[in-house]
């Protein structure tokens, strides 16, 4: 596989080595049954048919480390044993079709407490007593119409950090090779990052050094707990796409720091902390990537539009990032990287097919000279 795209040459990190560079993005399915935050056989069958479809790495959606840090009550947890002993035979089939598994360890912040927003359903905020809890963040200062969420004390800030290790922990006992601390799209560390949602006075607060201390201090605690071997993620937004907010010399900073606590790749995204106008089109995101890439020194993944394999290829190629994440259009398409592997040219032989998919082989599609 010397000769083979980019895309689908394998890459290792710490003592993990991913079969390929097509990565599953994380991507929320509200689909927990009783409310509790434990995974259901929907998340079995999701997840394992993208294992089986070729991803390298298989993420699951964020995953609260509180039952408060839900951002909605059919969120995934792993904040107790049980959702732990759920996740593990999730992992176990993941790892039985050649995928690696990852966790993304979030709490949700003001963005917590919300319906989910599927078709015909309602959205905005659960009110208390309709199954709705209190909202916290760094201030009181709310998402939109979202209700108003309480500035959390010294004490709730160092319990938060504290929930974050005993996720990674529950995780490394379930058998996920890699966990990614959610610090992106408007969730309590990323509400912490920016000054638009960020005013306090205290440690946490005002300048650079203040608005970081949360996640520093969670990666720092998770790092010591997270096996040596097993590569540590964070994902970040590039930018709030707002004069005044966080940007994507404020991340690249941020990221050298990082790689400097034992991060081994920056998950980079954008937006998600306040209303905005971001211009969406097909890679918009990758160049946020490679402006970490460059100045931070340390591995980068890229994602956001990202639906064709000669697309995904020329990022990959053109050293703008080392690895991409394909989120809706695996949505579409549970088999991307089967489908991609044959539009680049690998024989069916050499792409990550299941034995029970090969008589259905792209090569019988596209012409690969097989």
């Amino acid at each position: 596989m010397a000769n083979a795209p980019k895309l689908f040459q394998p890459y290792t990190l710490r003592d993990v080595t991913f079969r390929n560079r097509v990565w599953l993005s994380p991507m929320c399915q509200y689909s927990v049954l009783q409310e509790d935050g434990v995974p259901s056989d929907w998340h079995l069958v999701h997840l394992g048919a993208r294992a089986s479809g070729g991803f390298g790495l298989v993420m699951t959606e964020s995953t609260s480390v509180t039952a408060d840090g839900r951002i909605t009550p059919q969120d995934t947890g792993i904040w107790n044993d049980v959702q732990r002993d759920a996740w593990s035979p999730i992992v176990d089939f993941i790892h039985g079709q050649g995928a690696k598994a990852g966790i993304q360890i979030a709490h949700a912040g003001r963005k917590a407490s919300t319906y989910r927003g599927f078709p015909g359903e309602p959205t905005g905020s659960v009110p208390l007593g309709q199954g709705g809890w209190e909202t916290v963040g760094p201030s009181p200062i709310q998402f939109a119409e979202y209700a108003q969420p309480r500035e959390l004390a010294k004490d709730d800030i160092a319990d938060i950090v504290q929930a974050f290790v005993a996720a990674a922990r529950r995780a490394d006992e379930a058998g996920f090779d890699v966990v990614e601390i959610h610090g992106a799209h408007g969730y309590l560390i990323h509400e912490f990052l920016s000054p638009l949602s960020n005013q306090r006075n205290d440690e946490y607060g005002g300048d650079f050094t203040g608005r970081t201390k949360l996640l520093l201090d969670t990666v720092d605690a998770v790092r010591a707990v997270w096996p040596e071997g097993k590569p540590l993620f964070v994902r970040l937004s590039g930018t709030d796409w707002t004069e005044g907010g966080w940007d994507v010399e404020q991340t690249a900073r941020l990221s050298a720091i990082l790689a400097e606590r034992g991060i081994d790749l920056i998950d980079v995204s954008s937006g998600g902390n306040v209303l905005a106008d971001i211009p969406v089109g097909p890679s918009y995101q990758v160049p946020l990537a490679t402006h970490v890439k460059t100045h931070a020194g340390l591995p980068v993944a890229a994602v956001g539009l990202i639906t064709e394999p000669e697309q995904a290829e020329a990022i990959l190629a053109n050293e703008e990032a080392d690895a991409v994440f394909i989120a809706r259009a695996a949505l579409r398409e549970p088999t991307w990287p089967l489908r991609a592997a044959a539009t680049l040219g690998v024989k069916w032989r050499d792409a990550p097919y299941p034995a029970q998919y090969t008589r259905g082989k792209w090569d019988d599609v596209i012409d690969t000279d097989a």
